[in-house]
């Protein structure tokens, strides 16, 4: 990071973190923070689907038993074979989605919005606001919330590189997306008016389909740390 201070406001809800660089003169930090790992778990890993999977087939193991005669007992014992593979495999995935989230960092400055990803090697995704086409919100019950950002004509990187940090489903044109963030509402707001600024336009209101057209601008780079 550069020596000056970086800029805090009410916005600012994590606090500044290292960057891989230090920011040009006039481009400032608006906001950083990281995806809740348990809504990380359940949404871009599946774990509540793959919990009622392995109940599924524990149950149906049971049923199977008395089916062919056997009694209640030998049922539970049967189910009870399943049960430590089933818990085991869902600890690892909870492990990975933890992992994962602890990895990740977002930070959205004045001119562009950074992604630092990877648990193993670490790369930190440059996405300049001028390449934003339109920024999107979904906000979940558990008070979490999704923001992808869908770039303008040109610009384009691979979904493989981003997961789960992309919009699910969109192959053709991958959106980077930060994902299960905490207070997702006031963040978008903030984009929101990072965008328009950058474009020379003024912040619209925040919905669930955001949308601030930008001019196109060759910019996605992204910088592999260790």
């Amino acid at each position: 990071m550069s020596d000056r201070a970086p800029h805090h406001d009410d916005y600012n809800f994590a606090g500044v973190r290292e960057l891989p660089e230090p920011l040009p003169d006039g481009e400032r930090v608006l906001w950083q923070g990281a995806p809740r790992w348990t809504s990380l778990y359940r949404r871009a890993f599946h774990g509540r689907s793959i919990a009622i999977y392995f109940a599924l087939l524990i149950g149906s193991r049971g049923v199977a038993v008395l089916a062919g005669g056997g009694h209640p007992a030998d049922a539970l014992q049967a189910m009870s074979y399943l049960l430590p593979l089933a818990v085991a495999g869902l600890a690892m995935l909870a492990l990975v989605a933890w992992l994962t989230a602890r990895a990740t960092w977002y930070t959205i400055t004045s001119r562009r919005v950074l992604m630092r990803v990877g648990v193993v090697l670490e790369i930190t995704f440059n996405f300049p606001h001028a390449v934003v086409a339109s920024a999107g919100l979904r906000e979940h019950a558990e008070g979490t919330g999704d923001i992808p950002l869908r770039f303008s004509d040109g610009n384009s990187i691979a979904y493989a590189h981003l997961w789960p940090h992309a919009k699910p489903w969109q192959f053709r044109q991958t959106e980077p997306m930060l994902r299960s963030i905490e207070q997702p509402r006031q963040v978008a707001a903030l984009l929101a008016q990072a965008i328009a600024q950058a474009s020379g336009g003024t912040a619209l209101p925040v919905g669930q389909s955001t949308s601030i057209r930008t001019r196109p601008l060759a910019g996605l780079s992204a910088t592999v740390g260790g």
